[in-house]
């Protein structure tokens, strides 16, 4: 995996900051020099104070309520999630329309760049261990139809934009501190793809920007 060297300062905004992916991509944009925009329905519970940060009330759902947070920046990054997370499996179209709404805006506002949370699960990878599959497609697939269909519908939305997109799809989150060394695959099925902590999914994102390796693809993520 190629990590950007003496990264330039990005404008950034930051989507579903409030979740464990979004919280962590905050930080370390932060820490990393960035000029970050946190785009979450309440900014009080984004407990983070810092001069290169602002925090904005807005709500993906509703279109008009953020897009004029988008001028002027350099990527976006969507961490949205339903509440409940993984651990709840209602019908919802947030994952799709949320993010179909954050492409509209930012092609109105001329941003390129964009990464994506999705799940690994979503596709069954052959090069998983038979037992594992078979709880992914028997068990998790169907615990969690209604987000993954909806995953699915976000990443066909994602994958006909003309924009330079990044769709992350991890296994098992955790909430381990940021280690920095991982495995990922590109376009590609990762072996042994079954956990990532959420600050090391966040890490590889700050860390690639503007790698083009990573545009306009897929990309697995694991230990």
């Amino acid at each position: 995996m190629r990590m950007q060297q003496n990264m330039p300062i990005y404008k950034l905004v930051i989507v579903g900051a409030g979740g464990g992916i979004g919280r962590q991509c905050v930080e370390q944009a932060l820490q990393a020099g960035h000029l970050v925009t946190a785009i979450l329905r309440n900014p009080a519970k984004l407990a983070i104070e810092h001069p290169n940060l602002k925090k904005v009330s807005g709500d993906v759902m509703q279109p008009g309520a953020f897009e004029n947070n988008f001028a002027n920046q350099d990527a976006v990054i969507s961490a949205i999630g339903v509440a409940g997370g993984f651990g709840s499996d209602k019908p919802t179209t947030l994952y799709s329309q949320g993010n179909a709404n954050v492409l509209k805006a930012m092609e109105q506002k001329g941003i390129k760049r964009m990464f994506l949370i999705s799940a690994s699960a979503i596709e069954i990878s052959p090069v998983l261990p038979f037992y594992i599959r078979f709880i992914e497609k028997y068990v998790v697939q169907k615990l969690l139809k209604h987000m993954y269909t909806d995953l699915l519908k976000m990443e066909a939305v994602i994958k006909s934009s003309n924009i330079s997109w990044t769709i992350i799809r991890p296994p098992q989150l955790t909430n381990q501190a940021v280690a920095g060394t991982y495995r990922i695959a590109i376009n590609a099925f990762l072996k042994n793809c079954l956990k990532i902590s959420r600050a090391d999914v966040a890490h590889f994102i700050i860390n690639n920007i503007a790698n083009r390796d990573t545009y306009q693809a897929t990309i697995e993520i694991g230990y």
